[in-house]
């Protein structure tokens, strides 16, 4: 009798597990790996999976004084890039910001290279030391130029900020950010990429930058006599026809959401507030001009395009008590910190 209950529940429980395992087999093709952010990290959404992205150990980087292309291991690029990029004396917090930054840009840069090659304006590296990427100096170089003081607290404390967010970058939707752009200030209200640039970029969007107060470039004024000013558009512009340039016929059209010029009317043609920016070398586009008889003034807030981190925002964000991770997810709409 005993033997024969054994032998039933031998039975009972040999079906279970062959169910059990009839059903493992057919979850198993549909578990996913996901990768989750560190949990000491601010996000609202622990689980949320992205792209993890594999950092190289270097950086390929053209030298445009020597007309060479450079192997520079990619923790010292990025430390040679916030070095150059922002001044070592803001808040460690926006040190920490530009690090992410800095180093989210080169990461895009590296890995498109591999699908579709190199800028045309450096065919032998996905990356230059200008800023048309992103400005950078060796150790040596940051000697020369700064001295042993600055290398002896001011490098250190970059090196530090540099180290802590060591191998984190910004991703948007999962994937990683492909233009981590950024400038000096933005005089208020950092711009929208469409408004700037050819396209519209989820993430880079205009929003408020209210803590700009020690910023350079505030109502910043830059005068020229109209014949000056129509001389200086006529010659950036040759293939534009501007007819008589006259302080009659020079007027601001519309503005973008960041409030910088988006069209500016200037005798027979008009002009974006960037292209006015460019031919006139005014630090922003986000100006309004005063005509005096035969004297235009521009009075311009704000350096560099506007879109992305404004720096000193991102200082003075920090100085508010506010950390690298809230910096960025606040200039960079949507984007995480992995």
């Amino acid at each position: 009798m005993l033997k024969r209950i054994f032998s039933s529940r031998n039975i009972k429980i040999a079906i279970a597990l062959a169910l059990f395992m009839s059903v493992l087999l057919v979850l198993i093709p549909l578990i996913t790996i996901k990768l989750t952010p560190d949990k000491t990290s601010d996000h609202d959404n622990d689980q949320a999976s992205y792209e993890k992205i594999i950092l190289p150990n270097y950086a390929e980087v053209y030298r445009t004084t020597s007309g060479k292309t450079e192997k520079i291991p990619f923790g010292d690029y990025i430390t040679g890039v916030v070095s150059c990029e922002m001044p070592s004396t803001f808040h460690t917090e926006a040190l920490k910001a530009q690090s992410v930054a800095a180093r989210t840009y080169a990461a895009a840069k590296i890995t498109n290279s591999v699908s579709s090659g190199n800028p045309s304006a450096h065919p032998d590296a996905p990356l230059c030391d200008t800023t048309h990427c992103q400005v950078y100096k060796s150790e040596k170089e940051l000697r020369t130029i700064k001295g042993n003081q600055w290398m002896k607290k001011d490098f250190k404390k970059i090196c530090s900020a540099v180290k802590e967010t060591k191998g984190e970058l910004l991703y948007y939707d999962g994937k990683l950010v492909q233009q981590a752009l950024f400038h000096s200030s933005s005089g208020g209200m950092t711009e929208n990429s469409e408004d700037v640039f050819a396209a519209a970029v989820p993430y880079l969007v205009s929003v408020e930058s209210p803590y700009e107060d020690e910023a350079t470039h505030q109502n910043e004024k830059t005068s020229f006599t109209i014949d000056m000013f129509a001389s200086k558009l006529k010659s950036f512009f040759p293939n534009t026809y501007f007819g008589q340039i006259t302080s009659e016929n020079i007027k601001i059209v519309n503005r973008s959401d960041g409030g910088r010029v988006d069209k500016m009317n200037i005798g027979s043609s008009s002009l974006t507030g960037r292209q006015v920016r460019e031919a006139l070398g005014l630090s922003s586009a986000n100006f309004t001009i005063d005509i005096d008889d035969d004297t235009i003034t521009f009075i311009s807030n704000g350096s560099g395009h506007g879109v992305g981190m404004s720096q000193y925002g991102a200082d003075g964000m920090a100085k508010e008590g506010y950390n690298y991770k809230k910096i960025l997810s606040h200039y960079y709409s949507g984007t995480e910190v992995y």
